[in-house]
């Protein structure tokens, strides 16, 4: 997708268009319930401290990382499947940024409806399901954080919790307008600018979102900005 987007040629084999799709839907599955697993982790955190290493103890999190990563990659080989064996009648062109499963269904010439069916499904299951419980969990963490009587404390946990909310806030909305919808009612123009969000702007954000409230890293990298500012200037 980079390539495509730096360079002048805008084209990608077969082979490799089928991996793009199978990789991208595998990833961004897997961080659907990886947020989720997070909530829960700050539910943990927040909610019942003096249990949290008995609750998120070495076991538990070994298995949640790995019903994470194989639902991920089972869900993309679904869709991935599904979406390559539509017979396209040597439609080529994609209008897109990269291999989706949306864009790929418009170039299909036959009736796509049990595709259709099975997207809106999944997209459920891992989009919405997610999020529903994200949102759950965070209840319980705010009335949680409100019982707390110091103000330095309250702010303390919701600025934990800051960071994990705006990811989720720019990954899942988005990709649920993508997602959890008839292809047949895909906009293309529409399609290309939350693909952007959730492919290439969330994803590039993450670093900043989540490392920014610490405070070595804001030291560092306020070193380095000076550094730069000073070194142009001279």
């Amino acid at each position: 997708m980079l390539v495509n987007l730096w360079g002048p040629e805008k084209t990608i084999s077969y082979g490799g268009c089928i991996a793009q799709l199978y990789i991208f839907l595998a990833l961004g599955s897997t961080e659907c319930i990886l947020l989720a697993i997070m909530a829960f982790d700050r539910y943990a955190a927040i909610c019942k401290p003096l249990h949290y290493p008995i609750i998120m103890n070495q076991r538990r999190c070994t298995h949640m990382a790995a019903g994470t990563w194989i639902s991920g990659f089972a869900n993309s080989l679904v869709q991935s499947t599904l979406t390559v064996v539509a017979p396209r009648c040597g439609q080529r062109v994609v209008d897109h940024f990269f291999c989706e499963v949306p864009a790929l269904l418009k170039l299909a010439c036959t009736d796509t409806s049990v595709n259709e069916a099975e997207l809106n499904v999944l997209g459920a299951l891992l989009l919405l399901v997610p999020l529903t419980l994200i949102l759950g969990t965070y209840v319980f963490i705010a009335q949680a954080v409100m019982k707390i009587r110091s103000a330095e404390s309250r702010w303390k946990a919701f600025n934990t919790c800051a960071s994990h909310l705006l990811v989720v806030s720019m990954f899942y909305f988005t990709a649920i307008s993508m997602y959890v919808q008839p292809p047949s009612s895909y906009s293309r123009d529409r399609g290309k600018i939350m693909a952007l969000f959730y492919g290439i702007v969330t994803p590039t954000l993450n670093p900043f979102i989540y490392t920014l409230r610490n405070k070595d890293v804001k030291a560092a990298l306020r070193r380095a900005l000076t550094k730069e500012f000073w070194v142009k200037k001279r």
